[in-house]
């Protein structure tokens, strides 16, 4: 097994411990992180050593993570694995994939790359790569279909995990926040580049918002100690006091206390549809690349709640579109129409059900069928 990044290894450890089930005295190897490890999976490299974003931070480690991909090579090669599983991260997975299953080893991808939105002529070279792809959203697994890749669909484990009714008064306690006046959670984003080129955007959207709205509690959660010190120097760098509560971690669970989440598109979209929360997207990008992704990306939506149902659920604010009245205007909208977000929450519950398919059991039993077959 091969992840890369945190999230990653949150899904190699749910698989491990579903496939231990079937193959107690399996042994699991390759690169993973803590939370593989402690599933007895034994790590080659540390993980840290693959998680690298950004075209230039990986120009400067490439000899590193070639050096790193050969070591994987040789071992797999040498002792050749019953099955090799990689686990999101494509641009590095993918060619380990390619290379075992030349040698004849079966292989597995676990995390759709968006290749259904943008850059669809990889699938060939998916393709070529993989025995078996397991995405977690029945769109992917359609388009692996019309494109006869085989393909299962397994369901997201976050959906396995986040309880039907979310219980927002337990939250709001738990953060001691008061329990009778509205909350707007504010997420900008987990990386630094993305709390540099939004944080201003959404700050300035929530002083707008509060200046209409005096009772409103904003709260922002900050994934760790330096995202958390970027955005205490973004609302001391505001030229009037936004009083704004800053907390570490806990982005769930501030998103649970929420009446409304205005947050940057990504994963955090998926999560505030989960707990059945109204949102507004913003999202802007350099006007380079937006002006390259937009003639690439082939979809009509970005936020995962409007892409999941094929209309738009949840407003999206992209590049021009994102700006501090848009934003506000649409959170002040979704506060002030309790019929809007009744009928959000039954359309977010069919979604709920809809991915919840206790995805590590399906990803297990998928890559149990596949050994079976090539045995």
């Amino acid at each position: 097994m091969v992840a890369g990044e945190a999230s990653g290894d949150i899904l190699g450890a749910g698989l491990i411990r579903a496939l231990r089930t079937r193959y107690p005295r399996a042994r699991f190897v390759g690169i993973g992180g803590d939370e593989m490890i402690a599933q007895g999976f034994h790590s080659l490299v540390p993980m840290e050593r693959l998680s690298v974003m950004g075209l230039v931070e990986v120009l400067g480690r490439l000899r590193e993570l070639f050096s790193i991909r050969d070591r994987l090579m040789d071992y797999f090669l040498t002792t050749p694995p019953d099955v090799v599983i990689g686990i999101d991260s494509p641009d590095f997975t993918l060619g380990v994939e390619r290379r075992c299953r030349e040698a004849g080893i079966p292989t597995v991808h676990y995390v759709s790359p968006s290749v259904w939105a943008w850059r669809q002529k990889r699938i060939f070279k998916i393709a070529k790569s993989i025995d078996l792809m397991l995405t977690l959203f029945p769109f992917e697994a359609r388009f692996y279909e019309e494109h006869k890749v085989p393909v299962s669909f397994v369901g997201h484990p976050l959906a396995d995990r986040i309880p039907m009714e979310t219980d927002t008064a337990g939250a709001r306690e738990s953060l001691g926040l008061n329990p009778e006046t509205p909350v707007l959670a504010i997420l900008p984003g987990s990386r630094s580049e993305e709390v540099a080129r939004l944080g201003e955007l959404f700050l300035s959207a929530a002083r707008w918002i509060q200046s209409r709205r005096a009772d409103l509690q904003l709260v922002i959660p900050c994934i760790n100690r330096d995202r958390e010190q970027q955005v205490r120097e973004l609302v001391a760098a505001l030229e009037v006091e936004l009083p704004v509560t800053i907390v570490r971690g806990r982005s769930r669970e501030v998103m649970a206390a929420s009446d409304v989440v205005m947050l940057a598109s990504g994963t955090a979209t998926l999560e505030a549809m989960l707990l059945k929360k109204p949102m507004v997207v913003g999202y802007r990008l350099s006007g380079l690349s937006y002006a390259l992704l937009s003639r690439l990306v082939k979809v009509p939506y970005v936020a995962l709640p409007n892409l999941l149902s094929g209309q738009e659920l949840v407003p999206e604010l992209l590049q021009d579109d994102a700006t501090p009245e848009s934003l506000g205007q649409a959170v002040l909208e979704r506060l002030a129409d309790p019929a809007e977000r009744e009928r959000l929450t039954g359309a977010f519950e069919d979604l709920h059900r809809q991915l919840r398919r206790t995805a590590d059991e399906r990803a297990a039993s998928a890559i149990s069928a596949l050994l079976e077959k090539v045995s």
